[in-house]
């Protein structure tokens, strides 16, 4: 009686499996080799770097262009994930400016993706899926700012992309590590317009403003020292000044009166 035959499965899944950790090694070795060399850099080189023959780069890469685009797919989904996790912050701004940082400074260091976005613009036509997948987990975090007030209203996703554009190129000429203040200064240009303190003390009012309600304007009176109108209040004597601070101000001037007026007849 012959030998039960071997089950294929477990060499099937061994194959796959080698297949995976194969196809991750050259991403990794990928990824790092067009940081540093840009696009130039050749399969065999990447090969190389990642301990496989050239065949399996070409298995699963057919061309260098296949790769690239692999590489910056999975760059791209690392920033949606990134995105997704800033969905749920309690401070909708500071989660926007936190992601818009970290793009930038996460994409100017990689040569390959630099070269797509001054050359194709972001996303690339061929990456679309992730790119959309990128683009409405960026939207979100865009709402969710202009709703707090955070963000100016006008801003449009369009807008933010050209702008990462310009920031991604300011970035890579600009020395040192984390955002360069070039690239901070036009992120701040999406900051909501901050509004002006009101106005409390009339004499420090560039245009000073009649505050009288409707229906009280025949009831009062200007006070003399800044003319803000003093109304009734209905009980004891009618006040003459709008405020403490003017009738100080009065009293002071009273007394400079009296005090130059025995030097005038003397």
């Amino acid at each position: 009686m012959s030998a039960p035959a071997a089950d294929p499965v477990p060499a099937v899944a061994n194959a796959r499996a080698d297949a995976r950790r194969n196809r991750a090694l050259v991403l990794a070795a990928a990824q790092r080799a067009f940081a540093e060399d840009g696009t130039s850099v050749s399969l065999v080189e990447i090969a190389r770097r990642a301990g496989v023959g050239a065949g399996t780069v070409h298995r699963h890469f057919p061309t260098k262009i296949a790769l690239l685009e692999a590489v910056l797919q999975q760059r791209i989904d690392r920033l949606t994930a990134l995105a997704l996790g800033y969905r749920d912050a309690p401070d909708a701004g500071l989660a926007f400016f936190a992601f818009c940082a970290e793009v930038i400074t996460s994409s100017s260091g990689n040569t390959a993706l630099c070269e797509v976005f001054d050359n194709d613009g972001w996303p690339r036509d061929l990456l679309q899926e992730a790119g959309t997948r990128f683009h409405r987990a960026l939207g979100h975090l865009l709402t969710a700012a202009q709703r707090q007030g955070a963000i100016r209203p006008d801003l449009a996703l369009s807008d933010v992309l050209a702008l990462y554009t310009g920031c991604v190129a300011i970035q890579r000429v600009s020395p040192g590590p984390g955002l360069a203040r070039p690239a901070l200064l036009v992120l701040e240009a999406m900051r909501a317009p901050r509004v002006p303190a009101t106005v409390t003390k009339p004499e420090k009012s560039i245009s000073p403003r009649n505050e009288t309600r409707r229906g009280n304007e025949t009831c009062a009176r200007p006070c003399p020292v800044c003319a803000t109108p003093v109304h009734p209040t209905g009980t004891g004597r009618p006040a003459r000044y709008c405020s403490p601070a003017c009738r100080q101000k009065a009293h002071r001037r009273r007394h400079a009166l009296e005090s130059a007026a025995p030097q005038a007849t003397s």
